[in-house]
């Protein structure tokens, strides 16, 4: 664990890459097997798990150092993270340097041994679920034997794994890397090995490092997926190398992007976030049977009535994520289509490094050949996603703007030259994604962020007025009531350092009301929100829900009486 707290500590003071990498080489040369597959799981973000809320831990460290809740508080609010705040507090009051805190605080004793002499993999298997699996003072008692002796560092990576929430900002590709030097494999080989779930143990941690010949192929395994980089709007009359034949043009249906695969006389279907999603998805599963062994398909998971020339909305598609049983209702109200992109895998074959041109005339084949209760071309359970016209840039433009009467996000451009790689690699494949929607709308409530901008007020909701303000200030109108701004969306990104720091201040000196870590504001500030779309919804106020909202501008220059009213986003639902 001691060890682990180090690492967690040299990455997280670093900002070089070259030091990172570095780092993590270091660690995974010297650990243990079993310690640094459990590493391996943690730095990948695949913990996950949440053992004890942030608010037990608070009350834990309350009950057993004699602190006053308000000093706690005002820590935590500088701090902005419960884990982080025990971690700074906890050794000061246990060493006796923060003192007069009554006689509940704990006293340190050099008789005990420091549970971070332990290794990770006790701490990960044995330590920590057997403290969760208690109760009340039985485990508080085991938390703060946990505590005991740690180091500040030590004690925040132990109270970060308790609630499932280390985060370190290390991404995949570092940790590859250097799993990629140390062991004299191709990243990309890597990383199909950890596609379809890795459970940590010293066995799977020397197979994911195994000499590559070595390596027996797993039939449910995806392959790592290829991610196209966003083309901005105004790219100009020629965006892209070559010539519009050299490309090929699809929809970016609104949907989850999947791998449908077919081996060893089995069926399995992936999600983007590595979830095997069977249950979910059954029809597909069944029709999947019909695919020759050794097939592997890349597309996009959506819910497509066979009568339809369009998908349904992202929406329809939610009430079937995460069923593990959907019944005949849900099944016949929202039935699933696989549209298939690419073509990763033939007759066991990977086919990932030929050329996009020759695995998409093969795909097309293979769609062709299904029987027609499974597929043709436009309809069925697995669909091939249609090639869009596109013999001259100037037709870029036209086809972004039909995106939206297609259900779809905007257009995909591949190169036919390219292969299919894995992760973001900027070049072969882009997204040409049509404009958003945008609203004008009003900030009511503002709450604290997190982290680094705990301090700050970063999290804001905002509404729509329920009618248009009437000139002149005769607001009544036929109903006697005046004007309300009904709640729309909540936004957390959009602005900039110094606009956050502005706003910030404007916040705090227009504060009307506190609920809490939330403050209502003078409804005065507009801002123009930008969204992907709307759906009618029961269970918001505003009977809207607004999908991926973000703020696309500060306008100053507008009052709030000029912003926009739920009758212009009811529209927006019928474009």
């Amino acid at each position: 664990m001691r060890c682990f707290a180090a690492l967690y500590s040299a990455l997280d003071a670093s900002s070089s890459t070259h030091a990172r990498v570095g780092a993590l080489c270091r660690y995974f040369h010297d650990a243990e097997p079993r310690d640094a597959a459990w590493a391996l799981h943690v730095l990948l973000g695949r913990q996950g798990r949440r053992l004890i809320t942030g608010r037990r831990l608070r009350q834990i460290c309350l009950e057993g150092s004699g602190l006053p809740e308000w000093l706690f508080d005002d820590c935590h609010a500088q701090v902005g993270d419960s884990a982080e705040t025990i971690a700074l507090l906890w050794r000061q009051v246990a060493s006796g340097r923060i003192g007069g805190l009554g006689e509940t605080s704990p006293v340190e004793t050099d008789s005990v041994e420091p549970l971070s002499a332990e290794p990770l993999h006790r701490w990960m298997e044995e330590l920590l679920p057997a403290a969760a699996a208690l109760d009340g003072a039985e485990q508080a008692e085991a938390v703060r034997r946990l505590w005991r002796g740690l180091e500040p560092a030590e004690l925040l990576v132990a109270n970060k794994l308790l609630t499932g929430g280390l985060r370190v900002g290390v991404g995949q590709g570092l940790v590859l890397r250097a799993l990629a030097r140390l062991s004299g494999l191709e990243e990309a080989l890597l990383q199909h090995r950890l596609m379809g779930g890795f459970r940590p143990g010293a066995e799977t941690y020397q197979s994911l490092l195994a000499p590559a010949e070595s390596g027996e192929p797993v039939p449910s395994r995806p392959y790592p997926f290829f991610l196209a980089s966003p083309l901005e709007p105004g790219a100009g009359t020629e965006p892209l190398p070559g010539s519009p034949g050299d490309w090929l043009a699809e929809w970016k249906f609104d949907g989850i992007r999947g791998q449908l695969i077919r081996r060893a006389g089995q069926s399995f279907l992936w999600s983007r976030g590595e979830e095997l999603i069977n249950a979910s998805f059954p029809e597909l599963i069944a029709a999947a049977a019909a695919l020759p062994d050794g097939t592997v398909l890349d597309g996009e998971i959506l819910v497509w009535l066979p009568e339809a020339d369009q998908p349904a909305p992202f929406a329809q598609l939610q009430r079937r994520l995460g069923r593990t049983a959907p019944g005949r209702t849900l099944l016949a109200e929202c039935p699933a289509a696989f549209v298939a992109y690419d073509l990763l895998e033939r007759e066991g074959h990977d086919w990932r490094q030929r050329a996009l041109s020759e695995r998409r005339t093969a795909l097309e084949a293979l769609i062709q050949q299904l029987p027609e209760t499974t597929s043709t071309p436009e309809a069925g359970l697995l669909r091939l996603s249609p090639r869009l016209p596109l013999s001259h840039w100037e037709q870029l433009e036209p086809l972004r703007h039909a995106a939206a009467a297609a259900s779809a996000e905007g257009l995909m451009l591949k190169s036919l030259a390219s292969a299919y790689l894995a992760g973001r690699r900027r070049g072969p494949w882009w997204k040409y994604k049509r404009a958003p929607y945008t609203l004008d709308a009003v900030l009511l409530y503002a709450q604290a962020g997190s982290g680094r901008r705990a301090n700050l007020f970063t999290d804001y909701t905002f509404g729509l007025w329920d009618r248009s303000p009437q000139p002149g200030g005769d607001d009544a109108g036929v109903t006697g009531e005046p004007p309300r701004l009904v709640t729309f969306a909540k936004a957390y990104s959009g602005l900039d350092d110094g606009e956050i720091t502005a706003l910030d201040r404007w916040i705090r000196s227009h504060t009307t009301e506190r609920f809490g870590p939330v403050r209502a504001v003078e409804p005065l500030q507009v801002f123009e929100l930008a969204f992907e779309g709307l759906q009618r919804s029961s269970r918001h106020k505003s009977g809207i829900a607004v999908r991926f909202p973000r703020i696309a501008r500060w306008r100053r220059d507008k009052p709030a009486a000029e912003a926009d009213t739920l009758a212009s986003a009811l529209a927006l639902l019928t474009e």
